[in-house]
C-alpha cells in the first residue's frame, strides 16, 4: 500500500512538472521574422486568425472563450477571420456583421454550430441572413452591416494581415505581434498562450 502511495505521488508530482513545463522556441511557438505593429495600445495583444469552416478552430473554440472570460486585464483578444478562398467570404461578412451590430459575444457560438452542430449549408448571404434571424438578430440591420461599404474594409483588411503574417492555416494565434503558435492541440495552445503571453510582457518592460 506504501509502495502504492508513493507511486501515486511521483506520478502527480511528473505531471503538475508536464503541465507547467516551460515552452520552447521553434517547438511550442514560433518568433516572426517580420514582427507586424500592434494596437492594442499598452495591452498585449493576441489575434486569433480563424475559418468557420476549419474543424481545428471549431474544437479550439471553447477552450479560447473559456479563456477569453478569464484572461489577464493587460490583455486584448481580437479574432480576424481568414479569407483564403472566395467561398469563405460569406462567413467572414457574418462575422464582422454580427460584431459590428454588437451581436458577436451571442452569434460567434451559433455561427460555429450552425456548421458543425446543425450541419448547415452557410455559403451564401440568405442562408446566412435566416441562420442569424433565428437568434434574434434584426433581418434588415444585418443585410446592411453585411454588405456595407465598411464591410469590403474589413474583408481587405483581413487579407491583408493574413499575408503579413505569413498566416497558412487555421486556427494561428500571433501574440504581440511577434509569436506565432500554431499547430497545437487546444489544451496545449491555451497552456502555451498564457506562457507567450508573459513572454511578450516582460519583453515590453523593457522598453
Amino acid at each position: 500500500m506504501r509502495f502504492f502511495r508513493h507511486l501515486f505521488a511521483v506520478l502527480a508530482l511528473l505531471g503538475a512538472t508536464c503541465a507547467h513545463a516551460e515552452v520552447v522556441e521553434g517547438k511550442d511557438y514560433k518568433i516572426l521574422s517580420n514582427p507586424q505593429p500592434t494596437t492594442g495600445g499598452k495591452k498585449v495583444e493576441v489575434l486569433e486568425f480563424f475559418f468557420y469552416g476549419c474543424s481545428h478552430c471549431y474544437l479550439l473554440h471553447p477552450f479560447m472563450s473559456e479563456w477569453e472570460r478569464k484572461k489577464p486585464k493587460d490583455v486584448e483578444l481580437k479574432y480576424v477571420p481568414v479569407v483564403f478562398q472566395e467561398s469563405a467570404e460569406p462567413m467572414a461578412r457574418a462575422f464582422y456583421a454580427v460584431e459590428a451590430m454588437g451581436k458577436l459575444n451571442k452569434m460567434h457560438d451559433e455561427l460555429f454550430k450552425s456548421l458543425y452542430v446543425f450541419n448547415l449549408e452557410m455559403n451564401d448571404e440568405a442562408s446566412i441572413t435566416n441562420f442569424v434571424a433565428k437568434y434574434g438578430v434584426d433581418r434588415a440591420k444585418f443585410g446592411a452591416a453585411y454588405n456595407s461599404f465598411a464591410m469590403q474594409s474589413k474583408i481587405t483588411r483581413s487579407s491583408q494581415m493574413v499575408m503579413s503574417y505569413a498566416i497558412r492555416g487555421t486556427p494561428s494565434i500571433i501574440v504581440d505581434g511577434k509569436y506565432s503558435i500554431t499547430g497545437l492541440m487546444p489544451e496545449d495552445t491555451i497552456r502555451v498562450l498564457d506562457e507567450v503571453i508573459k513572454i511578450a510582457r516582460k519583453e515590453r518592460s523593457k522598453r
